[in-house]
């Protein structure tokens, strides 16, 4: 419902609960206010009888001072007997009895005073009865009636304080629906204002639930709709900028080939042509100068396998997938390093199962991977160890598992290792991981990284078992 909407329906309800209170007051007010002037009058008719009964019998008891007792709560201050010549023979104010009264300024009927009754300030104005009394065709006198009005005051006031009660819970009503309706709706403004606060921060994360259908909800699920629309054009800006990144690299990855790989390969020639020619003719020294040529040679594969890598991920990755038994490529890699690991005491162990089916895999590329985990592996354990290379199957997902007894990983390092150019090592550009995490994807794989500082790390690699052709 629209904010508009609720603060008419809050108006009318007000409006038909204001009218619908004021309605019902005035049915007590009247109620009571006809009750009471069927009192008085019913108290005036007394007057009036008891008086006449007065004036026309004999009797020297007067009942007027017993019946006033009563009267007064009803309004009746004074009743006095006055007969044809004017004079008062019989009041309920003793003090009266005898005086005289003009006959032309008595007014028959009912009318107002103008001065107070006995002296006394009044809050109502007193009013005056005059009836004469006529019996067959003579005319015994007059009974005037004195009276206060002051119980349909009375009621007056208290129906008018009750309309004023009723009247401000009405609006107390109104106001703490205001209230609520104020802080229902400031309150999400608010938290929109610090949601903006943080956007413009940087923090895309924020999401804002949509509670209502009304503006604040939409105002709510505009945000939303803007918040993802910026999060895809961050998402593409990162897109963008590496793609500009790799092609960067690429370029610089071809200068480099052409700038480092040539005399790399120089070098390589020459130590084969040192190690054929040369060598064999230092009988004495022939030992030590073929170690320190194998290391040489050893240092330029290591440093154009760094080259190899930098260009391999400056380019676009071109799957070349064949039916690859993993014993087998274990059986062609693993030789390559293993000087290097029997230099370092380092034993590789292998839990694989014999029945593990072939991966549909780029042989070449995944070789390059199993070379990095490997030779990381080894580079965690500078003291020597174990690695240990695993592989299992789980439903349709094949995993294989490259364990080490090496220092560990930081919790902090773990979610960088696979970041561009980020290495904790002295040598190396970091990107060893990076490309493999790239093959990994591209073969519709994931990697999973467990470390603990001093225990040791494993590297889980899932591939499903049945690859999607391309």
């Amino acid at each position: 419902m629209k904010l508009n909407a609720k603060l008419i329906i809050i108006m009318l309800s007000l409006l038909v609960l204001a009218m619908l209170t004021l309605f019902i007051l005035n049915q007590y007010a009247q109620t009571d206010l006809v009750n009471e002037i069927q009192d008085s009058s019913q108290e005036i008719s007394k007057a009036i009888q008891v008086s006449i009964e007065d004036l026309t019998s004999n009797a020297e008891t007067s009942h007027l001072t017993d019946f006033l007792t009563k009267a007064r709560e009803k309004g009746i201050n004074e009743i006095n007997i006055i007969n044809t010549e004017g004079e008062i023979i019989d009041s309920s104010d003793p003090e009266k009895i005898g005086k005289k009264r003009e006959l032309k300024k008595l007014e028959k009927g009912i009318h107002a005073v103008r001065r107070p009754i006995g002296g006394a300030v009044l809050s109502q104005k007193p009013y005056e009865v005059v009836v004469p009394v006529i019996v067959g065709d003579e005319q015994l006198g007059y009974v005037q009636i004195n009276m206060l009005l002051d119980n349909i005051r009375d009621i007056q006031r208290a129906n008018f304080i009750r309309r004023l009660f009723a009247t401000g819970m009405v609006f107390a009503v109104g106001i703490a629906l205001t209230i609520f309706l104020a802080r229902r709706y400031t309150t999400p403004i608010k938290n929109l204002v610090e949601d903006f606060k943080r956007i413009s921060a940087g923090d895309l994360s924020v999401t804002i639930p949509v509670e209502s259908s009304d503006e604040i909800g939409e105002m709510a699920e505009g945000f939303n709709n803007m918040v993802e629309k910026l999060r895809e054009r961050e998402a593409l800006e990162k897109r963008l900028y590496e793609a500009e990144h790799l092609s960067r690299v690429g370029q610089l990855a071809s200068g480099i080939a052409h700038e480092i790989r040539n005399p790399l390969n120089y070098i390589s020639l020459a130590i084969d042509h040192l190690k054929a020619e040369m060598i064999p003719r230092c009988e004495g020294d022939s030992s030590e100068l073929t170690e320190l040529a194998d290391k040489i040679k050893e240092e330029v594969r290591r440093a154009n396998y760094m080259v190899v890598n930098f260009m391999n991920y400056g380019r676009p990755l071109k799957l070349r997938r064949t039916e690859v038994i993993y014993h087998d490529l274990l059986a062609k890699v693993l030789p390559v390093l293993q000087n290097r690991l029997t230099e370092q005491h380092i034993v590789v162990k292998q839990r694989i199962p014999a029945d593990l089916p072939p991966l549909r895999i780029d042989g070449e590329l995944f070789r390059n991977c199993i070379l990095n985990f490997v030779t990381n592996a080894s580079q965690a354990m500078p003291d020597g160890g174990t690695i240990t290379l695993g592989a299992h199957i789980d439903e349709d997902v094949v995993k294989l598992t490259f364990s080490d007894q090496g220092t560990g990983i930081s919790p902090d390092d773990i979610g960088k290792i696979f970041q561009p150019y980020f290495t904790t090592k002295d040598v190396g550009i970091g990107l060893g991981l990076a490309i493999t995490e790239r093959i990994i994807k591209e073969h519709d794989g994931e990697i999973h990284v467990d470390s603990t500082i001093g225990s040791g790390t494993t590297i889980t690699v899932s591939l499903p078992l049945h690859a999607k052709e391309i």
